[in-house]
C-alpha cells in the first residue's frame, strides 16, 4: 500500500470519525399529538413540538394507544410490566423517569411489544427534557417529554380515558444550531474578516509606501548618476592611441576592441569604456564594471539617500592582474581589501601586450 493510499485512508476515517461525532451531536425533537374523547363526547386533539428522541432511538414515527405500567409508574422491575403482551393493537408505554436506567424501561416495554416508549421527566422540572442514553436499547422508538405532559396524560387515563399518541420526526438541534452559537459564529467570522481586510490593507499600503519611497530614491540616484556621468572625462580615440593599436584593449561592457574614432569615457579609476556602453551601465549601478568603484563617492558627489536602497551583492568574481613578472587575483567583491599590494597595480589591459604580440609573431 503507497503512501498516498494510507494517507487517502487515513482522511477517510478522519472524515467517518467526524460525521459521526457530529451525528451524536446532533439532537432531534419530537412532534407529540394526542387524540382522546372527553367527557363531553368531544374530540380533544393536542400537539407540540415537546419530545427529544433519545440517543439510539430510530427516527421514526410511532403510533399507539398510550399504556401505562401496572405497579410502578417508573416502569422498573421484572416483567410482566404492562397488561399487554403483544403488539396488537399498537400501543406505546408512558413511563415516568426514575429508579432504573432508560435501557431498562425501554427494553421492558419492547419485550411485551411496545411500540414506542416515552419517558415523562421527574416532578418539579416543569417541560425540561434530556437526551436519554440507552445505547442497549436500540430498535424501537424512545422519546422524552416533560413532566407537565406527562402527568397530564396520565391523569386522563385513571380517569379511564383512552389516549392515542402520535410521534412524529420534528427537526434537528445541535450546539452549532443553537442560537446563540449561531451569534457568537457570526461575530467570530466578522472579526476575524474584519482583521483579515484590515491586515491585507495594512500590508498592501506599507508595499505601496515602501515601493513609492524606493522608486523616489532610485529617480534621486539615477539623478545623482546623471550629475556624475557629466563629469567624467571623455575622450575620442584617434589613429595610432595605445587603445586602438593593441587587441588587448576592449571594452569590458560589450567585450569589443577600440577603434578610431569612437567616444570612450574614462572613469575616476582610469579604466576607459565605449560611452555608449558605459553610460547605461553607470545609471543603473554607479560603479565600474571591473573594480567596482563608486563613481558618486570618487567625484564627491552627494548620496543622501543611497542607505535607504538595498544593493544587490554582485556574484564573487576574481580578476588575474598581471604586472610585469608578477600575478595578483584581485576579487571584484572586495574592492577594499586591506592587503596593500594587491592594490597598488592597475588593471588595463595593457599587461597581455606582450602575450598577444607574441601571438601575432
Amino acid at each position: 500500500m503507497g503512501k498516498k493510499t494510507q494517507h487517502c485512508l487515513l482522511l477517510s476515517l478522519c472524515l467517518s470519525g467526524l460525521v459521526h461525532c457530529s451525528a451524536a451531536l446532533v439532537i432531534w425533537t419530537a412532534v407529540v399529538e394526542i387524540n382522546y374523547v372527553n367527557s363531553n363526547n368531544d374530540t380533544v386533539d393536542k400537539y407540540c413540538e415537546c419530545g427529544v428522541y433519545g440517543r439510539s432511538s430510530p427516527l421514526e414515527k410511532a403510533v399507539g394507544i398510550v399504556t401505562l405500567p401496572k405497579g410502578d409508574p417508573k416502569g422498573c422491575g421484572p416483567d410482566p410490566v404492562y397488561n399487554r403482551n403483544s403488539s396488537s393493537p399498537p400501543w406505546i408505554a408512558l413511563v415516568k423517569r426514575g429508579n432504573c436506567t432508560f435501557t431498562e424501561k425501554i427494553n421492558g416495554a419492547k419485550r411485551q411489544g411496545a411500540s414506542g416508549v416515552v419517558v415523562y421527566n421527574v416532578d418539579g422540572s416543569g417541560n425540561s427534557t434530556t437526551h436519554m442514553v440507552h445505547s442497549d436499547a436500540d430498535g424501537i422508538v424512545a422519546i422524552m417529554i416533560g413532566n407537565t405532559l406527562g402527568t397530564e396524560i396520565v391523569k386522563l387515563m385513571k380517569n379511564g380515558t383512552d389516549v392515542l399518541m402520535i410521534i412524529d420526526l420534528g427537526s434537528p438541534h445541535g450546539p452549532w444550531m443553537d442560537t446563540y452559537w449561531l451569534y457568537f459564529l457570526s461575530i467570530a467570522f466578522f472579526i476575524v474578516t474584519a482583521a483579515s481586510i484590515v491586515y491585507f490593507v495594512f500590508i498592501s499600503a506599507h508595499r505601496l509606501y515602501n515601493l513609492g519611497v524606493h522608486r523616489r530614491a532610485e529617480r534621486r540616484m539615477k539623478s545623482e548618476a546623471k550629475r556624475a556621468i557629466g563629469r567624467l572625462q571623455v575622450r575620442t580615440l584617434k589613429r595610432g592611441d595605445e587603445e586602438t593599436t593593441s587587441d588587448s584593449h576592449m571594452c569590458a561592457v560589450c567585450i569589443e576592441s577600440y577603434k578610431a574614432g569612437e567616444v570612450v569615457t574614462v572613469l575616476t579609476c582610469d579604466h576607459i569604456f565605449h560611452k555608449v556602453c558605459i553610460e547605461p551601465w553607470l545609471l543603473e549601478r554607479r560603479t565600474c564594471p571591473m573594480c567596482k568603484c563608486d563613481i558618486l563617492k570618487a567625484l564627491g558627489v552627494e548620496e543622501e539617500i543611497k542607505e535607504s536602497i538595498p544593493v544587490e551583492s554582485p556574484p564573487d568574481v576574481t580578476v588575474i592582474t598581471v604586472a610585469g613578472e608578477h600575478m595578483y587575483e584581485v576579487p571584484l567583491t572586495d574592492p577594499g581589501s586591506l592587503d596593500p599590494e594587491r592594490h597598488q597595480h592597475r588593471y588595463d589591459n595593457r599587461a597581455f601586450e606582450g602575450d598577444s604580440e607574441a601571438a601575432r609573431g
